[in-house]
């Protein structure tokens, strides 16, 4: 289905009936990659996959998507729905999505589950990187697509899921290069928003790859301590939808559960 924005097309899909859930994508990925674990939510639940701002068939906004930006599209898409109250789950850059969401729109969330994501804002180190990044795209996006999708999985990972890796890589070289700039200008500028861990009067669920190559393990549990954070480890990497799929899809229901 295709909602217009402020101009611009957004695409979701929507499955099942039931309490809402809200599964936001994460940086380079579409809403395909909810597939298996929407099929499974949607028995008992409605599922709401929504493509993020330059990413899969929603277009660009801009040559700067904000975490906020995107937060605003998702509420825009799911008051034409008429959905009051819903679980938000999102993987990696969705997480950053779902905190800023969070921090907008805090009346409307039932619940919060971060997947492989971090509520700190971007270190001047990581904002570095991004640049570097920014600038490997106006080069040759393609090329930084194909060496930055195998990346996301923990080192022995790489070779078990080869056709994965290919099939997520050709979906994100359909993104535009404004599309992967938009968002990696986006998350660098985002908020340090981990206080929402500490304040939510919602619950909140943390799931770590504890091989994660694009965030530091340490990190994600130091934030999290002295709060009501519900963490998950797995043993994997940054794609747990992937790498720890059954795992993962009980961890989601257990969660939904408390909400």
């Amino acid at each position: 289905m295709n909602f217009l924005y402020k101009n611009t097309r957004v695409h979701f899909k929507i499955s099942g009936k039931g309490s809402a859930i809200v599964l936001l994508h994460g940086f380079l990925e579409n809403n395909t990659m909810w597939n298996e674990i929407a099929s499974t939510l949607s028995k008992k639940h409605k599922i709401i996959c929504i493509d993020l701002l330059g990413h899969g068939k929603t277009e660009n906004h801009g040559y700067i998507h904000t975490m906020e930006d995107q937060a605003e599209m998702v509420k825009a898409v799911l008051n034409h729905l008429h959905l009051r109250k819903y679980v938000l789950i999102g993987h990696s850059m969705g997480g950053y999505i779902t905190l800023a969401f969070a921090k907008l729109f805090p009346q409307n969330i039932k619940g919060l589950c971060l997947m492989n994501s971090t509520a700190l804002a971007d270190s001047e180190e990581k904002k570095i990187n991004r640049d570097r990044a920014i600038n490997a795209v106006k080069q040759n996006h393609k090329t930084f697509v194909r060496i930055a999708i195998p990346m996301l999985f923990c080192k022995e990972n790489r070779s078990i899921y080869t056709s994965e890796i290919k099939q997520i890589t050709n979906e994100a070289l359909q993104i535009s290069s404004q599309g992967i700039i938009a968002s990696l200008e986006g998350m660098k500028i985002r908020k340090n928003l981990t206080s929402i861990y500490k304040n939510s009067s919602f619950p909140i669920q943390l799931i770590i790859g504890k091989q994660d190559p694009a965030l530091d393990y340490l990190s994600l549990i130091k934030q999290t301590q002295n709060t009501k954070v519900q963490v998950t480890e797995f043993p994997d990497g940054h794609m747990s939808h992937i790498e720890n799929t059954n795992d993962l899809i009980s961890a989601i229901n257990m969660f939904i559960k408390s909400c």
